[in-house]
Formats: C-alpha cells, sequence, structure tokens
C-alpha cells in the first residue's frame, strides 16, 4: 500500500515535529516501523514527482514535467513501465484511488497503465471553474475511463477514497494487491468532512491533515481485521513539500528551507514512514537518504518481479527498510 499525500510538508506530522497537528495513526505506523529523515522527491511538482514515483526513473527521463492540467495533450507514455505494470507480472490485484495526475486522456489512465480500477480526479483539485485567477473547464470525477460526476463535493473526497480503499482491500485479501491511494489533500482549496471540521488546533489545515491520518487508521485497521496485517508494506509520504504561498491552508516545511515549486530542501524533502510488522524493525529513524525512484527496485526486489527493461534511475533500499543483513525478501522464503 502507498499513500501519497499533495503537498504535505516535511513538518505537518507529529513524528516529524508538529506540536497543533495530532496525527496518532502516523504516529504509530513510525512507532511500529521506520521514520527516514532524509527522503525525496525528483521534483517539487505533482505529475513530475508521480512520474518518477511510477516509474523509478527521474521525471525528466519518464518525459513529464512539471504540473499537467486540462489542456495538455501528453501523459506518462507506454514505453515507461509503472510499478502497478510491473506488480501486475506477479499476479497482483491493482487499484488507483485518487489524484492521478499523469495524462487525463484515456490512453494515459491508471486502467491503461497497470491498475485494474481506477476512482478519483485525474489532476489537481483547484484546476476546476471555481479558481480564484485562472479558467478551467469543470473538474471530472472519474471511475475507469468514464466521467461519473463533474466538479465534485470535495469534502467527501478524502471519506470517499478511504471506504474505496477499504474495500478493495476486503475484497482482494485472499491474493497479493498493490494499492496506490493518492489523497487529493492537503492541496488547496482545502476541503473536508463535516465529521472532522473544526476538531484541529491547526485550523481547517489541520482538520485537512488529522483527517489523512483518520484515513491511514482505517487502512491499518482493515489490514489488522482482515489478518494480513504482517503481510502488508504500507508507506505513506508526499508529493513534495508545502505550498507556502497559500499562508495558513498550507503545510509547514519545519527545519527545511522554502516549500513546493523550489529546490531547496523544503520542496524536496518530504516526511516517509513504512511499516511491516514482523519485517521491519519497530520504532526506527533511518538518516540515509533515499528516494520515491528508489520504490519501484525495492517492490521489485520484495516481490520478485522483474525490473522493467531500459535505465533506471532508483535503487533497491530493501537493507535501508529491514536493516538486517540477508534478510530474506517474502518470495525468497518460499
Amino acid at each position: 500500500v502507498i499513500i501519497y499525500a499533495d503537498d504535505l510538508g516535511y513538518g505537518d506530522l507529529g513524528s516529524f515535529g508538529n506540536k497543533k497537528i495530532k496525527t496518532p495513526n502516523l504516529d504509530r505506523m513510525a512507532k511500529q516501523g521506520v521514520r527516514f529523515t532524509s527522503f525525496y522527491v525528483a521534483q517539487a511538482v505533482c505529475s513530475a514527482s508521480r512520474a518518477a514515483l511510477m516509474t523509478g526513473k527521474y521525471s525528466n527521463r519518464a518525459g513529464v514535467l512539471g504540473a499537467l492540467g486540462p489542456a495538455s495533450k501528453n501523459g506518462l507514455t507506454r514505453e515507461h513501465m509503472t510499478i502497478a505494470e510491473m506488480l501486475k507480472t506477479r499476479g497482483y490485484a491493482t487499484a488507483m484511488i485518487g489524484k492521478w495526475h499523469l495524462g487525463h486522456h484515456p490512453q494515459f489512465l491508471p486502467t491503461q497503465r497497470g491498475f485494474d480500477q481506477y476512482y478519483g480526479l485525474p489532476y489537481s483539485n483547484d484546476m476546476w471553474p471555481k479558481h480564484p485567477t485562472a479558467k478551467f473547464p469543470d473538474l471530472p470525477l472519474i471511475e475507469g475511463i468514464k466521467t461519473i460526476a463533474l466538479n465534485p463535493d470535495q469534502s467527501k473526497l478524502t471519506t470517499d477514497y478511504t471506504h474505496r480503499a477499504v474495500d478493495f482491500i476486503k475484497k482482494n485479501k485472499d491474493q497479493p494487491f498493490f494499492l496506490y491511494l493518492a489523497h487529493n489533500m492537503p492541496h488547496v482549496p482545502l476541503f473536508v468532512s463535516e465529521r472532522q471540521r473544526g476538531k484541529s488546533a491547526g485550523g481547517l489545515y489541520g482538520d485537512v491533515i488529522e483527517e489523512i491520518d483518520w484515513s491511514v487508521g482505517e487502512i491499518l485497521r482493515t489490514l489488522q481485521e482482515q489478518g494480513i496485517d504482517e503481510n502488508t508494506l504500507v508507506i505513506f509520504t508526499s508529493d513534495n513539500g508545502p505550498w507556502l504561498s497559500y499562508g495558513n491552508h498550507s503545510g509547514i516545511a519545519g527545519v527545511l528551507r522554502e516549500g513546493k515549486g523550489t529546490a531547496w530542501e523544503g520542496g524536496v524533502r518530504v516526511p516517509f514512514v513504512a511499516r511491516w510488522p514482523g519485517r521491519i524493525p519497530p520504532d526506527r529513524t533511518q538518516p540515509e537518504p533515499a528516494m520515491t525512484i528508489d520504490i519501484l527496485p525495492t517492490l521489485s526486489r520484495l516481490t520478485g518481479a522483474k525490473l522493467p527493461a531500459g535505465k533506471l534511475d532508483g535503487k533497491d533500499i530493501t537493507q535501508l527498510l529491514i536493516t538486517e543483513k540477508g534478510a530474506k525478501c517474502p518470495h525468497e522464503a518460499y
């Protein structure tokens, strides 16, 4: 399970020093697993960051730059294999829920790139008619390759995504699965459910982060209830640092300089937490540098899936996760 937040800052989680925003589930993940303190994205902007995550390549090599929008003609091409396509070769069920942002035309959507199912927004949630300074068409909510709604109620998105993620886990508990849950939040405009509104000492932004933390808790609870907790690696990170120009509607980079859209540490260095009971030793801080481009080759090693052909920029960081020299990966244990 990869949970990818949007514009969440290095200093937004309790386990990374935040004193106002309560993130008990993510803090528990860190306590039960590992917290990387020098984890980086390939670029400090949406589409480029996601292209690197999905392919194990720097985004320039993957051919996706900046942030794609409704007027974009391009997307992530078939030349570049995704994590989902790689894991399909090992019989994994795959689902993408949330913000895709790697091309909104049918040939670029997740169900054409290795995912069995897709539900979410094809690009950023601010690319809609209510944008204060730019003109955008109606924002589509897509299931598979079909638009099922326009300008959906964004206050329901985090909850809706979470319920669909839980359903996917329950339906696929008896087989290998890959779930990519990419929340639209806390990218502006900020939306939160009525259930969570006004609860955080961190204001509206804090409400949004605490709802994402609730979502993480629902995923962890489901894994435990379905009896697959010790057989599932869960990763949480962000696509880039906070969009600081939005003031109290943005997060913080903590001790780091600057934020989204810059090459300073606050733009490209993000929180990373991984949990895998029985595989990842608990309550550990990993200071060695790693990146989102390392996730694909690491999952290749852990699952026994063959690496994509051609040049990859990422490296296998299994030993940084597990730490025990000679530790067997799951597919090597059989």
